[in-house]
């Protein structure tokens, strides 16, 4: 009998999008790569991703040195039609706030 875990049915309630956004709000000066890496796709779609998030005005890329340094605008609405009312700041808070004990 298979299992009926989100995992193993291969989708989840975030997009790579979403996890791309999160990780660069967790560490702002990191490397696509390792982005990449912690969201499982490859750097190329990392890539794409930033350069979708920056055309939009959900980030901002800045040169400090040999690395990108990112900023988040968490101003910027969702997109979808049914949570357009709320700005990705609230999922950044969501995702990076500290742990409840």
């Amino acid at each position: 009998m298979p299992s009926s875990t989100p995992a193993s049915r291969g989708w989840t309630f975030l997009t790579n999008h979403a996890h791309v956004l999160l990780a660069i709000a967790r560490e702002p000066t990191a490397r696509l790569r390792d982005v990449a890496a912690s969201v499982g796709i490859t750097e190329r779609a990392a890539q794409a991703i930033v350069a979708d998030l920056e055309a939009d005005g959900y980030l901002h890329r800045e040169r400090v040195g040999r690395r990108n340094e990112y900023t988040i605008n968490p101003a910027g609405r969702f997109r979808h039609p049914a949570e357009a009312d709320h700005r990705v700041g609230e999922l950044i808070a969501l995702f990076t706030a500290a742990p409840r004990r």
